[in-house]
């Protein structure tokens, strides 16, 4: 038996006529009666028996009946289940983001979950080369990540240029001149990142690149426990905007680089010509809509 089969033995007893059934069902008669035969020879047992014009189900009718109505309506849900995945409207949506999160990140997933309300969600948070790597293994459709990076094999929607910024403890007196990689070579510097990982570099590259020797004093990948330490007048840092607009409450003094010395891309990225779920596309979609 298959599904068709099935609608059509329920036409059949909800009809009580094969005449009437096979008009409901846009069939003619010879060909329904020979799917009940068929189905009848198929399970050995009498499904209906004939009285006066109409029929009655028998027994085993009645179980197959119960059964198929259940098979049928799995089936209409699961054909509407697999339509609205098609149109994004249920789904799951999957993400890699950067260790230094998007600060809009929240609010653009709220408002996605409005437009989506039935998609769920797996979101992972790494530095940005492993997130590529998640990607190319399909462990997550997307990611937003810090560029630059090898991305040969990706689609990369550009979302924004984020500027670095030196920051210190209000400790300090407050630099009254304007702040430059030069300026700040010989401040002791924790940076915001291990070595390695896109920030670390970005920074050493950034003063290698203007041929200056920075004074680093040690690393912290801990976002939390680094802004506390330079709160209390550890050190000094430089970290991007991201991280100083998540702790702006801490008595810090924040002093913006030039672009033109360090800044770094944040892009949003997908393997390129593989297939994307339709959640993944109306998430970039909405993304394209708000950056661009």
């Amino acid at each position: 038996m298959d599904i068709r089969q099935l609608r059509y033995f329920i036409a059949i007893v909800e009809e009580k006529k094969i005449s009437a059934a096979a008009e409901r069902l846009h069939i003619s008669q010879p060909p329904l009666s020979q799917h009940l035969k068929t189905m009848e020879e198929e399970l050995g047992s009498k499904l209906v028996e004939r009285s006066g014009k109409y029929f009655e189900v028998t027994e085993a009718g009645k179980t197959l009946y119960k059964y198929a109505l259940q098979v049928a309506q799995l089936m209409e849900e699961a054909e509407a289940e697999v339509k609205d995945i098609g149109l994004g409207l249920h789904g799951r949506l999957t993400l890699g983001i950067n260790t230094f999160s998007v600060i809009e990140l929240p609010q653009l997933l709220q408002q996605f979950q409005q437009y989506y309300p039935k998609v769920t969600y797996k979101i992972q948070q790494n530095e940005s080369s492993y997130l590529c790597k998640l990607v190319r293994d399909r462990i997550v459709e997307l990611a937003i990540i810090r560029l630059p990076l090898e991305l040969d094999d990706f689609s990369v929607l550009h979302m924004y240029t984020e500027p670095f910024y030196f920051i210190q403890s209000k400790k300090f007196d407050f630099l009254e001149h304007d702040v430059s990689l030069a300026n700040i070579q010989n401040w002791p510097i924790l940076l915001p990142s291990t070595e390695g990982l896109g920030v670390h570099y970005s920074i050493l590259e950034a003063f290698s690149r203007f041929q200056l020797q920075s004074h680093i004093v040690g690393e912290c990948s801990d976002t939390t426990l680094l802004m506390n330490l330079i709160a209390a007048g550890f050190s000094s840092s430089i970290v991007p905007e991201t991280i100083l607009k998540q702790y702006g409450d801490l008595p810090l003094h924040a002093y913006k680089i030039p672009s033109a010395e360090l800044s770094t891309s944040v892009g949003l990225v997908w393997l390129k010509n593989h297939y994307l779920s339709k959640a993944a596309q109306n998430f970039v979609d909405l993304m394209r809509k708000y950056y661009c």
